[in-house]
């Protein structure tokens, strides 16, 4: 497996793990899976990377696996270094350290751009992406209790951060 930064040649397969994600009902509060425009419209390239099949004779070589990107959380200057992402694998490619390796890519490209916190929230419910989080050194920051309706129905959001320790 190698990461590499995501570019426009990874969107359909990008776009096809993210709907599987949103369709397993505990990734995100999103119903549908955006067009590729929207979708890099919000995700600065710099911080956008994907998990590459390389295994040698493998007939899914060259497959992307699973992809990181962020955001920034507000246009406010004080926010500047406060980024908000999502980690999503193909479900099939799941406790390999994939995960792992692409908040590496994530955390190391953000910490270079000088950016100091990533979050995230994820549904209590999903709980290998909480685990993934805290073996990264994420923290649990609390609970948003009923913060937003999915398919008619409230649900809670664990935010999590890593705070950068070179990042001052």
């Amino acid at each position: 497996m190698r990461i590499m930064a995501m570019t426009d040649e990874h969107a359909v397969r990008v776009l096809e793990i993210y709907r599987l994600g949103i369709e397993g009902g505990h990734a995100t509060f999103e119903t549908a899976t955006p067009d590729w425009e929207r979708f890099v419209a919000s995700r600065p390239a710099a911080h956008r990377f994907v998990a590459v099949d390389e295994s040698p004779g493998d007939e899914n070589a060259g497959t992307v696996l699973g992809w990181v990107a962020c955001g920034r959380v507000s246009d406010r200057e004080v926010y500047a270094g406060v980024v908000e992402h999502s980690v999503y694998l193909d479900p099939a490619a799941r406790g390999r350290g994939i995960g792992k390796a692409l908040l590496g890519a994530l955390i190391e490209s953000t910490e270079a751009a000088g950016i100091w916190t990533v979050q995230s929230g994820i549904f209590p419910e999903n709980t290998a992406s909480l685990a993934l989080h805290a073996a990264c050194g994420f923290r649990t920051v609390g609970i948003r209790e009923r913060v937003g309706r999915h398919h008619g129905v409230w649900r809670d959001v664990v935010l999590v951060e890593r705070r950068s320790l070179t990042v001052i």
